[in-house]
């Protein structure tokens, strides 16, 4: 059972851009992304929202998280938030075990 986290990071001026930058560029990222249990770590651009920046971060468990919780990063993180002055929205998603439904299978295209 995987758990992702939708994170949108919300500023003004560009601010939600230059922390992501910033998360990537200090090597913040690649810290995580090398976490145990981390099974992506990815930041995205809504095409119509400059403002907001949304990340994906997906987790095997809870306890990894927990983990992750813990680790000298979130500091990073946390100081970076408010450096930025964001504000978040959070969404989490419990992965479902076995197959893609075949009533969803025919719209996939590979």
């Amino acid at each position: 059972m995987a758990i992702a986290v939708n994170i949108y990071y919300t500023g003004i001026d560009g601010n939600a851009r230059r922390f992501a930058q910033e998360m990537v560029s200090s090597g913040t990222v690649e810290q995580i992304r090398a976490e145990m249990g981390n099974l992506r770590y990815d930041y995205y651009f809504p095409m119509d929202d400059p403002e907001t920046v949304l990340l994906i971060d997906e987790w095997e468990n809870q306890t990894a998280i927990d983990k992750h919780h813990t680790s000298p990063m979130m500091a990073t993180i946390s100081s970076l938030r408010e450096k930025y002055d964001l504000h978040m929205k959070v969404v989490r998603y419990v992965s479902e075990t076995g197959d893609i439904p075949a009533q969803d299978k025919q719209y996939i295209r590979k």
